[in-house]
């Protein structure tokens, strides 16, 4: 096993840590989603600001989860034209795929700190708190920013596959791929 491969199995298990805590907010949130509920059922009183908390945990929790998702490549592809044709088409495919993807987060990343600035500057806060939600928002936008180089190691390992005609490099779990 090379150096890149090592280097980049131990950036996975980093990446699967952040993953989990961001899954264990989830669990933490879907209780209290459940809570809130069963109150509402029995006619007790809900969990204030329950929504206000919800709708900013909710944006870090789920972008806790897209650096491992994209180093392990378990985001959405269609492979089935690579995998009919084989042999370095498909690498190339593969490299256009993680190349786009790539342009995709940097764009989406780029938004995310406009929107963040803006809540910033405009003083935003939640609807029922009143708590300032830029500061969770700069989280997620940090979160997301680290998804940029991720895809970045993602199209370079790719770019080497298509180049030398080898697998990748990148630790991948056994996935169902299209």
């Amino acid at each position: 096993m090379d150096s890149f491969a090592l280097n980049s199995r131990r950036l996975s298990k980093y990446l699967r840590t952040v993953a989990c805590i961001g899954f264990t907010g989830l669990v933490i949130l879907s209780l209290l989603t459940m809570v809130d509920g069963v109150s509402r059922w029995l006619a007790l009183p809900r969990i204030p600001g329950f929504l206000d908390i919800s709708e900013v945990v909710y944006a870090i929790v789920i972008t806790c989860c897209f650096p491992s998702l994209l180093l392990r490549d378990h985001n959405i592809t269609i492979r089935f034209l690579g995998k009919a044709i084989g042999g370095r088409t498909n690498y190339w495919l593969e490299f256009f795929g993680n190349t786009f993807t790539l342009i995709f987060f940097a764009v989406l990343v780029w938004q995310f700190y406009l929107l963040t600035l803006d809540l910033q500057l405009n003083n935003r806060t939640s609807a029922t708190l009143e708590f300032p939600v830029a500061p969770w928002w700069w989280i997620t936008s940090f979160i997301m920013t680290i998804t940029v180089p991720v895809q970045a190691l993602v199209v370079y390992d790719s770019l080497y596959s298509a180049i030398f005609g080898v697998e990748s490099r990148l630790p991948k779990d056994d996935a169902e791929g299209v």
